[in-house]
């Protein structure tokens, strides 16, 4: 993606031009494959640009939507990006981090969002200290954001996440620990000749039989999208 000073998605715009992360592949996959049915209020974690929760506005007309951004040009691009929309009367954005968040609030969420950092703490570091934050899991380990957003969960809730596919057997473990289900699993291929580089998962507190799936984003030419990513995406993307 050519990264503007803003993207244009079909019923809205995301301004990009201090945010350390700009819209990206993760981010748009989790939220088209997200399923907001049902779901009377959602929790979007580490929003960023706002995106995602703008994602979820659209695909659900009903719900009233939180989001949490920790990084202050986020949060301020954020902030724009919802205030423009068709739907910032849905959209409620705060400045904090999701420790201060799920220690302090008494709501609950039927649908829990996030595309977290996921690069291991131990890992190179962004040069710039927001993207950095952005990229890594020192500032969200994983299992503080896994335990926190159970926590936060209304009755049959679920958590939806976008992550490196050798993050799968942590997460398992900690939907284990925290007392969660694995219902849905989509592992995302580049093109048919590569292995999955990510996965979408979902994670409820109702007992269930998981749902498992494939997506090819590519053949192999480059930008030679195939039908099912296509489809996925075309409510969001101008070129669908």
């Amino acid at each position: 993606m050519t990264r503007n000073n803003y993207f244009q998605f079909k019923q809205f715009r995301i301004i990009q031009e201090r945010s350390a992360m700009k819209v990206g592949m993760d981010g748009v996959l989790l939220g088209a494959w997200t399923d907001t049915t049902g779901a009377g209020r959602i929790l979007d974690i580490g929003t960023g640009t706002g995106m995602i929760a703008l994602m979820m506005a659209q695909k659900n007309s009903i719900a009233q939507i939180d989001a949490i951004e920790i990084d202050p040009e986020a949060f301020h691009e954020a902030s724009l990006n919802i205030q423009e929309s068709a739907w910032n009367d849905r959209i409620r954005i705060e400045r904090c981090s999701f420790q201060e968040f799920s220690e302090c609030s008494t709501l609950r969420y039927d649908l829990i969002v996030s595309n977290p950092p996921f690069f291991a703490k131990d890992g190179l570091k962004a040069p710039v200290q927001n993207r950095a934050q952005s990229r890594h899991s020192d500032s969200l380990p994983m299992e503080v954001l896994i335990s926190g957003a159970s926590g936060l969960l209304n009755k049959n809730g679920r958590i939806v996440l976008v992550l490196p596919s050798e993050s799968l057997q942590e997460i398992e473990h900690l939907a284990v620990s925290n007392k969660l289900y694995a219902s849905r699993l989509c592992r995302i291929k580049p093109n048919p000749q590569k292995p999955d580089f990510r996965i979408l998962i979902e994670l409820t507190n109702s007992e269930c039989t998981i749902q498992e799936s494939e997506l090819v984003i590519e053949f192999e030419k480059h930008h030679d999208y195939t039908p099912d990513y296509k489809e996925l995406t075309k409510d969001f993307y101008l070129k669908f």
